[in-house]
């Protein structure tokens, strides 16, 4: 044990002196730390997890990239197909990272009950469609099975349920238009409702239905092997913008490819926001923290300026004086860490289990709880980031000590 390490210590216990008047700026300090860490905590963790949730509700309801007929011209219903025979589907091998390919059509229509109307898009789906991800929004009934013969069953909102009076188990009138001219009376179809979801997206919820996709192909006279587009599930949602570039360079001239974050640019700019707060937060608690330590330090130097002039006396170097200050510092500061990681990751964890906290007004967040989400190694980088920059910022005011006389000190009371 060295004899700044020993100093320290003995610093840190407060065994010099029988009172320490520096004792409630220390437990500030620390409070401070403590504090600072436990809000940094909950920023990241709610920003990152209200992030990974709205992108994986969009993502579930359109897949991450889009390849569709330049024809179609980014429209939401599909008006040119695309013919099934790809290289690319059922499984995509040329590229990595894609865990699942999917075919879809869309048409416009009108929902018709005895009492109301809505105008919706009824998007057709087939056996290969992957359902899991819609599973945590199902909130009644069950989700229609298209994987033997054409079937009625339906997949709408709890929103377009409410308006049109609709249950589990009720039938309903849709019109669809043709896309010839020679033929104005439109198609008409008898579904039941099969299961009834609520994604929390208003703009997703009010519109879409799910229908067998067999039923779009037979009204747009459409070959059993032609859809209206391929939705593409990637690994990851940070490679989305690379994947986008790689998938359009691997499909064939006539195709053209969009990402969710294009079709859904405003919510993705929105989200996108979180990251310069989290940061602000994050920026503002550190300087908050460095002062109070800078505080501590210097009331602590303060008192102790007596025994600093001893060692000085006793041929001590300036330097080590200043570790010794700095190790008492970093005991500080890895004790504010240390309360604040505790309380911190133990709310992080009540509310990912239990959900305790909700959102004043769900529809601007699109989720009715906070979500949240934090990695080990984001702690850890925290951690070591905030410990680092609270030592650098007590570099400065440690210069303090050279300035110290042993005359002056010895007689400092």
């Amino acid at each position: 044990m060295n004899l700044e390490y020993f100093i320290a210590k003995r610093l840190i216990t407060g065994k010099e002196h029988k009172i320490s008047i520096s004792a409630p700026i220390i437990k500030i300090a620390i409070a401070a730390i403590a504090l600072g860490i436990l809000m940094m905590l909950i920023a990241i963790a709610t920003g990152v997890g209200l992030k990974h949730k709205i992108r994986e509700k969009v993502a579930a309801f359109n897949g991450h990239v889009q390849i569709y007929n330049y024809d179609n011209n980014n429209s939401e219903v599909s008006i040119a197909p695309v013919s099934k025979n790809q290289e690319f589907y059922p499984e995509f091998t040329n590229i990595e990272d894609i865990v699942h390919v999917q075919a879809v059509a869309a048409k416009a229509g009108i929902i018709r009950t005895a009492e109301t109307f809505e105008g919706v898009i009824a998007k057709g789906v087939g056996q290969d469609y992957n359902w899991p991800v819609l599973e945590e929004f199902l909130v009644e009934g069950k989700l229609p099975d298209y994987s033997n013969g054409l079937n009625s069953e339906v997949l709408i909102s709890s929103i377009l349920a409410s308006r049109l009076q609709l249950s589990v188990g009720d039938g309903f009138f849709t019109f669809f238009l043709r896309d010839d001219d020679t033929d104005k009376i439109p198609n008409q179809r008898k579904f039941t409702v099969s299961g009834i979801y609520n994604s929390g997206f208003e703009e997703i919820d009010g519109q879409y239905i799910f229908i067998d996709i067999r039923h779009i192909q037979r009204m747009n006279k459409w070959k059993e092997d032609e859809v209206g587009n391929f939705e593409v599930f990637l690994k990851s949602f940070d490679d989305i913008d690379a994947k986008s570039t790689e998938i359009f360079g691997k499909t064939v001239s006539t195709l053209d490819t969009r990402s969710i974050k294009d079709k859904y640019r405003n919510i993705f700019d929105w989200i996108g926001l979180f990251d310069f707060n989290t940061n602000l937060i994050i920026g503002i608690m550190i300087i908050v923290g460095g002062i109070n330590m800078i505080t501590a330090l210097l009331v602590l130097i303060l008192e102790r300026t007596p025994m600093i002039g001893v060692l000085k006396a006793l041929g001590m170097a300036n330097w080590s004086i200043r570790k010794v200050f700095l190790y008492n510092a970093t005991y500080l500061i890895s004790l504010g860490l240390l309360w604040g990681n505790a309380i911190g990751l133990g709310l992080i964890f009540v509310q990912d289990k239990f959900r305790l906290f909700k959102f004043p007004n769900p529809k601007e967040y699109y989720i009715e709880y906070i979500p949240v989400h934090i990695d080990l190694m984001t702690i850890i980088v925290l951690n070591l980031g905030v410990l680092v920059l609270c030592l650098l910022m007590l570099l400065l005011p440690s210069y303090i000590i050279t300035k110290i006389t042993p005359v002056k000190a010895v007689r400092f009371e």
